[in-house]
């Protein structure tokens, strides 16, 4: 084999220039640098300490400090290399930290990083100023969040409905318990004023059903309730005590239905931007010096539309009724959620009062009149007969109630005394969807997305039957509602245009269809009918309230034994709803309507 001479030349040359590694080149401090750096964002400590020239004690301080900062994420920014060809021995570098510890908050500064050659080989050398310039021997950092104190949440008028304050959580570690049956015992006798549902069994089967090793939370106490209870309870073996500042209404239970759904909406909101501070500490946990702090940034309280005067005489007023009962308010000139009130019995079955669906009975009469004034067939001193029964299409036998008999009456007579017979006869007469395309002008079978809470209006489906049309007619076929829906008919009568309700100021409702007219003159008719149910028809109760206005309702559910009981209407620039479950008459509901108008003045 024959060898080119050319060749020979330029591989002795190569030889003589890199010597026994062909094309091999040592890494110079430039490179070890940007290596490091990138181990170091990559959260690789090991790597990272395998290019210093101590690998272990670099481990450890690195470990312990991503430990405690707990970063979201790291970046470490090379900026320069001074001696980066690697002539002498010795090398500097600048690079900056960019610490992302959570919540938004970031922590940045520069360190200097030296390097040094040993047998050729570059290396970091260790120091725990690289790190941070104020870290020295035997030091780790640690970061402490600054939290900014809670923003309450205020009615319309500037009251707080929601406050900060202090929560004291009753701790219960079984095992620490010497005598668990007697430490139980004096927790139940303690604690079981403020929650009847604390017993010494469910303290015994709570703390039993926690996993080993845990806690089990046998309240949790507003500061004054345990100030009052602190002497029976603090010295019990197994016991402990945390605190944390939450924010709650001025009273347990207040607004049980809507202020929790409102904290839960602007948590964010009321808790503000919380702070950090980093500080240096020593092996033993002591803290030394703080190196960076930025304060926390206080929310500004959020105001809701409710009205705390009106949500407390709605409470009042349904809070003795035995029956589930339940009121909900509007302004009608702004749409404005008022009050959202329901009692214990009701609270159990969950925001009844705002997505319950149930049939309105008479009180869906407001939409039966407004239909068929709109249908221009009758006025409202139209003669209309009002029997003691009809009967539709042959098939249906339609009773007033009692079977009482009016003879022949002006609509507005047959409205106040709340004729079956008429409105079966008027709403039969009816286009199928008459009923659902008056029903959503007012607001009903209209799907609101309001901030903070949800609400189910109710549901008008159109009925081709003539039938279930006449049953409609007087709310007793297959429309539902909720009082919230049947409030917001009450307040577009009121207003004469459909309000769109709102809680929270600044936070838009939206529709899911634009809003319709209704003529003065179909509304100002039913608007007369409604004050006439008040001076001489069904709910003559309330007469003395000068504007009020409204209409009662019955209700069957189940099998048609028993009957639920409403009261509809408004007073100025106050709807509302109330509705008593199981009632069998419409006479708790006016009632509940009643004590709450006239707690308002």
């Amino acid at each position: 084999m024959r060898v080119n001479p050319e060749l020979t030349v330029v591989l002795s040359a190569l030889l003589v220039v890199t010597g026994c590694g062909l094309f091999e080149s040592r890494p110079g401090p430039d490179q070890i640098t940007s290596d490091f750096v990138a181990r170091l964002s990559s959260g690789d400590t090991q790597a990272a300490a395998a290019l210093t020239d101590d690998p272990g004690q670099a481990k450890d301080v690195l470990d312990k400090v991503r430990t405690a900062l707990k970063p979201e994420s790291l970046a470490v920014k090379v900026e320069q290399v001074r001696n980066a060809a690697g002539e002498g021995s010795t090398a500097e570098a600048t690079v900056t930290y960019d610490w992302n510890v959570g919540h938004g908050h970031v922590w940045n500064y520069q360190s200097k990083v030296e390097l040094r050659r040993d047998d050729d080989d570059w290396k970091v050398h260790w120091l725990p100023s690289l790190v941070h310039p104020k870290l020295a021997a035997q030091q780790s950092l640690a970061v402490a969040e600054l939290t900014p104190n809670l923003a309450p949440v205020l009615d319309r008028d500037g009251e707080p409905l929601l406050a900060p304050e202090a929560v004291v959580s009753v701790l219960l570690d079984r095992k620490e318990a010497t005598d668990l049956p007697a430490v139980t015992a004096a927790l139940a006798t303690a604690l079981t004023p403020f929650d009847k549902a604390i017993t010494q069994q469910s303290i015994t089967d709570g703390a039993a059903g926690v996993p080993e090793g845990q806690v089990y939370q046998v309240a949790a106490l507003r500061d004054a309730d345990y100030q009052a209870v602190k002497p029976q309870i603090y010295d019990l073996p197994g016991v402990r005590f945390t605190s944390r500042t939450s924010l709650l209404p001025p009273v347990k239970n207040f607004g049980s239905q809507i202020l929790p759904a409102i904290r839960k909406s602007v948590e964010e909101q009321v808790a503000g931007r919380s702070g950090f501070r980093v500080y240096t500490v020593a092996a033993g946990g002591d803290e030394l010096e703080g190196l960076y702090e930025k304060a926390s940034e206080p929310a500004q309280a959020v105001k809701s539309a409710l009205g705390k005067a009106i949500q407390v005489a709605a409470e009042d007023a349904v809070e003795p009724v035995a029956e589930p009962a339940m009121l909900v308010a509007i302004q009608p000139s702004t749409g404005d959620v008022l009050a959202v009130a329901q009692n214990g019995p009701a609270d159990v079955q969950g925001p009844i009062a705002l997505t319950g669906q149930f049939a309105p009975g008479s009180t869906f009469k407001i939409v039966s009149a407004v239909a068929a004034l709109e249908d221009g067939k009758v006025q409202g001193d139209t003669p209309v007969p009002c029997p003691g029964k009809t009967t539709i299409d042959g098939r249906r036998v339609v009773p007033n109630d009692h079977d009482f008999d009016k003879g022949t009456i002006p609509l507005h007579s047959a409205f106040a005394f709340s004729c079956n017979t008429t409105f079966a006869e008027i709403a039969a007469a009816l286009p199928a969807d008459g009923l659902t395309k008056t029903a959503g002008k007012l607001g009903l079978g209209v799907d609101f997305e309001i901030p903070a809470i949800t609400t189910i209006t109710g549901s008008v489906p159109p009925a081709t039957d003539v039938v279930e049309r006449a049953e409609d007619g007087f709310g007793q076929g297959k429309v539902l509602a909720s009082p919230f829906g049947m409030a917001m008919v009450a307040a577009t009568v009121a207003s004469g245009k459909q309000p769109v309700p709102s809680l929270l100021r600044g936070q838009e409702t939206k529709v899911d269809r634009p809003s319709e007219t209704i003529p003065p003159t179909v509304l100002e008719p039913v608007r007369q009918m409604m004050r006439e149910v008040v001076e001489v028809g069904t709910a003559q109760l309330l007469a003395d309230l000068p504007e009020a206005r409204g209409k009662t309702g019955t209700a069957q559910f189940g099998d048609g034994v028993n009957s639920h009981g409403w009261f509809v209407g408004y007073k100025g620039d106050l709807a509302f709803a109330t509705l008593v479950l199981g009632a069998n008459s419409s006479l708790p509901a006016v009632e509940v309507t009643g004590k709450f108008l006239r707690a308002l003045g």
